[in-house]
């Protein structure tokens, strides 16, 4: 991923944190020369190797993908908000139109997992972690006859991270006036009102981090 020093993030926890707010990335690999993605949500747990943490997901038998994963190298691809800015939105207009948004490349070698217990105790971690508090819905009260051929029907999947690499690009090299004008427009605007928080928020993540 083409990244310049204004847009380089390399706060591991960081981006750790964010790849959980991004959770639905999409997973990339190749067989015989052709790219193979699928879009899928995904875990990530600290640790890891190179101590870049694991991402852990699962997909569906059905899918071929999975079948050419098994110690492969792969990217996962987590994506944030994004928004087009516009130069009328600077003080300074000798300029040009840019795109706003933050992405994360994690990159590593992929372990499959097809016991049925190993499987049954991911999709509980998924559903704790995805399903909101107030679901009355609970996988354990499902009938054996109903769950046990769903846990045949999927492959679980976890990938070691071995290379991060975080873009967060959001006008770090304009000024603080062209910044905060960018924010103001955005802000006020149904399909960049989520780009304008981020924005706020990343700085003041970066100004606690000082």
């Amino acid at each position: 991923m083409y990244t310049p020093p204004a847009y380089s993030e390399t706060d591991t926890a960081l981006l750790h944190r964010l790849m959980q707010e991004w959770s639905f990335a999409t997973l990339v690999s190749s067989e015989m020369g052709a790219p193979l993605a699928t879009h899928l949500p995904f875990l990530v747990d600290p640790g890891g190797s190179q101590g870049l943490g694991r991402l852990v997901t699962h997909l569906a038998r059905n899918n071929p993908h999975w079948e050419a994963l098994e110690d492969r190298e792969v990217l996962v691809i987590f994506q944030g908000p994004h928004a087009f800015v516009s130069v009328d939105w600077y003080d300074n207009h000798l300029t040009y139109p840019t795109w706003n948004y933050g992405a994360i490349h994690a990159r590593g070698r992929v372990k499959l997992e097809r016991d049925p217990e190993a499987l049954r105790a991911l999709l509980r971690r998924f559903i704790g972690q995805f399903q909101p508090a107030e679901t009355k819905w609970s996988f354990d009260e499902m009938p054996e006859e109903m769950t046990a051929p769903r846990l045949r029907a999927i492959v679980g999947l976890e990938l070691d991270i071995t290379r991060l690499d975080g873009k967060l690009k959001f006008n770090q090299d304009k000024s603080d006036t062209d910044r905060a004008g960018v924010r103001a427009a955005l802000s006020n605007r149904a399909e960049g009102a989520e780009t304008a928080c981020f924005m706020s928020r990343l700085d003041r993540m970066k100004e606690s981090a000082k």
